[in-house]
Formats: C-alpha cells, sequence, structure tokens
C-alpha cells in the first residue's frame, strides 16, 4: 500500500505540473519524477514492478572464480572487512567511469561530516556554477537554499550534478579545490589507476579502475549513515514537488544491498559499484565498461552472489585466560600483563568455521627494559594445517630496567624477609 502511495503521489506531481504551465526551468521539473537521465532509462521503466531477467540466480553459483562469465571491460570482487580480492578481471584497466567518481565526492562528504566539519543540518545556497551544470540534475537555481542532508540524498539516488557541485563548494570553497582533494584522498588510498578532473564524472577525461573504484567504496562503506541514503528506492525532495527515483535496480531485486552507485555515458558505457551485505559480510562487486544496463547488473549479482555462497567471515576469539603474565628479568617489577589489539575478521571458505585452529606463542621471559606496546608473542590461525594469519600479542604496560640502588635494597628485602 505504502509503495503504491509512492506511485500515485509522483503521478499526481506530473500531472498537475503539466496542468500549470512552464514560467521557469525550475517550474518545468517541479513536480516531476527526477532520475540519473544518464542511464538512458525512463521512470517508467525503472518503476516497473516486473522482475528484470538479469535478476534471477543461476542455477548453479561456481565453487571457482575461474568458472565465472562476466561481462564489462573491468571487474572486480572484494570482501570489505579485509579487503581481500575474490574475483577480478582487468582489475587495473584505466576507464572512464562515469557518476561513479561520485563516490569520491560522497566520501568526502560522509568524513566532513563524522568529523564534525559539517552537519547534515547545514543549508546550502546554489551558486551561479552549480546551477549550470547540465546531464543529472535536481534543477537547482542560483540562490536557491537546500541541506546537506538533501544534497546528498540528490547525489546518491539521481547523481545530481548541480548538488556535487554545491557540497564540493560547501567543503572546499570551490570544486577546483574539492577536486584536488578528491585526488589527494585518492592517493591515501592507495588508487594507483585514478584521475579525478570534476566531482560529477560529467567529464569523461577522468579515469579510474575496476579495482580502485572499490577500494574508494569499501572506504565509504565505513561511514555507515550513508547507507541510509544509498538504499533508497523512491523519495521526494521540496517538501514532496520533487520525486526522485533510484537508478540502481539492485535496491530493489537483490536481497542484502547497501549500494552504491551507477555511472553511465556513451564514452564509458554503464558501470557500476555494487555493495551488499549478508550474514555478516559485506561485498563490494564493480564492473565497468558494459555495453547495456542489464549486463552491469547482471555481472554485479553473479560476482556477488559467488562471493556470497563460497567465503564467510571469521572473527578470531582469545580463549579467556590464554594471555598470562610475562616473567620480566632485571626490571622494577616481576613481570608484565599481555594484551592484544582488536583481532580484524578472517575471511575463510564456507565449511571451514570449524577446521579453525589456534596457537598462541608468548615469550618466556623478557629483559627489561621492556616498553608497552612492544610485541612479546603471536597468536596464530591455522586452516587444515595451514597457517591462514597471524596476530601480534603486545606488552601492556611499560618495565623500567632495575638500577644499582634499586637492585641493593630488593637485595636488602630479601636478606632481612
Amino acid at each position: 500500500m505504502k509503495r503504491w502511495r509512492k506511485y500515485i503521489a509522483a503521478f499526481l506531481c506530473v500531472a498537475v505540473t503539466a496542468m500549470a504551465g512552464t514560467p521557469s526551468v525550475f517550474a518545468q521539473q517541479k513536480g516531476k519524477i527526477i532520475i540519473d537521465i544518464e542511464s538512458g532509462e525512463t521512470a517508467e521503466e525503472l518503476m516497473n514492478e516486473s522482475v528484470p531477467a538479469w535478476a534471477s540466480p543461476d542455477d548453479a553459483i561456481p565453487a571457482d572464480a575461474k568458472a565465472l562469465n562476466i561481462g564489462g571491460e573491468s571487474t572486480a570482487l572484494l570482501e570489505l572487512s579485509s579487503g581481500q580480492v575474490l574475483f577480478e578481471k582487468n582489475p587495473h584497466k584505466k576507464l572512464p567511469i562515469a557518476s561513479v567518481t561520485k563516490i569520491m565526492t560522497m566520501l568526502l562528504i560522509m568524513e566532513a561530516v563524522d568529523s564534525g566539519v559539517i552537519s547534515l543540518n547545514d543549508s546550502v545556497t546554489c551558486s551561479a556554477h552549480a546551477a549550470s551544470l547540465g546531464g543529472s540534475q535536481i534543477w537547482l537555481e542560483q540562490g536557491e537554499i537546500m541541506t546537506v542532508h538533501d544534497l546528498l540524498k540528490a547525489i546518491a539516488v539521481v547523481s545530481a550534478n548541480d548538488a556535487c557541485a554545491m557540497m564540493a563548494e560547501y567543503i572546499s570553497g570551490s570544486e577546483e579545490g574539492f577536486v584536488q582533494r578528491m585526488n589527494e584522498r585518492a592517493a591515501e588510498l592507495g588508487m594507483r589507476d585514478t584521475l579525478f578532473v570534476d566531482c560529477s564524472g560529467l567529464d569523461d577525461d577522468g579515469y579510474s579502475s575496476a579495482y580502485d573504484v572499490a577500494l574508494m567504496s569499501r572506504e565509504l562503506m565505513k561511514h555507515r549513515k550513508i547507507i541510509e541514503y544509498t538504499t533508497i528506492w523512491m523519495d521526494t525532495l521540496r517538501n514532496g514537488e520533487s520525486q526522485l527515483v533510484n537508478t540502481n535496480k539492485l535496491v530493489r531485486f537483490y536481497p542484502g544491498t547497501t549500494g552504491l552507485k551507477t555511472g553511465t555515458t556513451s564514452k564509458a558505457g554503464h558501470n557500476l559499484s555494487a555493495t551488499a551485505e549478508r550474514s555478516g559480510m559485506g561485498l563490494v562487486a564493480v564492473i565497468l565498461g558494459c555495453k547495456t544496463t542489464d549486463e552491469r547488473f547482471g555481472g554485479a549479482r553473479k560476482m556477488l552472489d559467488y562471493g556470497f555462497a563460497n567465503f564467510s567471515v571469521y572473527t578470531p576469539k582469545i580463549e579467556e585466560g590464554a594471555l598470562k603474565p610475562i616473567k620480566v628479568l632485571r626490571g622494577t617489577k616481576n613481570s608484565v600483563k599481555t594484551e592484544m589489539k582488536e583481532l580484524p575478521p578472517l575471511l575463510i571458505k564456507k565449511g571451514q568455521e570449524k577446521k579453525v585452529s589456534q596457537t598462541l606463542t608468548l615469550a618466556e621471559d623478557l629483559e627489561a627494559p621492556v616498553l608497552e606496546g612492544q610485541i612479546v608473542g603471536q597468536l596464530s590461525l591455522m586452516i587444515e594445517g595451514i597457517e591462514a594469519a597471524k596476530y601480534d600479542v603486545y606488552a601492556a604496560g611499560t618495565v623500567p630496567r632495575l638500577g644499582v640502588l634499586q637492585a641493593f635494597i630488593r637485595i636488602f628485602k630479601a636478606l632481612v624477609a
């Protein structure tokens, strides 16, 4: 019933607009259904209830990545917590990525929000530059005011170029300054195949690769608030006057989808970074340079199906009492406690959970001085006799070396005791 109310509201808005005349660009768009026009699909096609053929899973999901037949020119499948690559094809091929560029734009927005530099409730005023941008947009007019929350929604759902420019100017003062930060952040993330030339992907002179897109997608998904935006199918802006419909059909047709971003131009083809979570495991599937929109969605679905069918995340746990103090020689204390940092999860093949064993090795004793954080042992995880991961054990405190006077006092106390 809720879904049909959205449909009725959307079409009523279109009808009212048609009868109201066309006094301005904004008035022409006011009340209409807004979509990512670069996708080549109509609002009716996006809102069609029929399950597309690509959404039907294969009868048999291969256990070997070599058996995967995925389209596109560049692909990559990564597990989010570990960053481990599960499948790839030409992962470092440099290609235009169109609006998939906006993943980095959203990352910088979320970093600014989470660090307190800006707030989702902040009001932003549209500049002449932002209002002048073409392509997918929400038809912002110069001087129009919109919150960061609504602009982020417009970017995530309908790939609004004008909203991107507004946020770029708000965060960095200019789009040029923001793009410089985009490239700096890409370098920090190890994205070696990437060059950003704008904040939206409207300019096809920029490029990236499937692996690099997966890296920035993984980083964005660490900001969990973004999922509230990237999983929207239909929503509104301007108090319901503008209807938004998401181009990412996985949001509707793939269980566990958390995002993330589509992108299409004639030069770049159809592109997609798709994220999903099931049973505590998150994946990102990137596919670039597809000839059709069905090819990108079908390819992403196949990669995600393969990952979820064949892998799981194992979270190591230390047995209670296993981390014992270690004897310290010639120190101001006789022993030092041991500790471990939070253990990162381990990606394993499904069915191996009960085959994981662990071996904890601690130093028999330590020579003072002992420094807090000093490595004093290791935990090894074995799967069927093969080491799968190794974690360090640390000294939980500092133990200085015993001085001459302190040693004399200790000996004297021992003699008179």
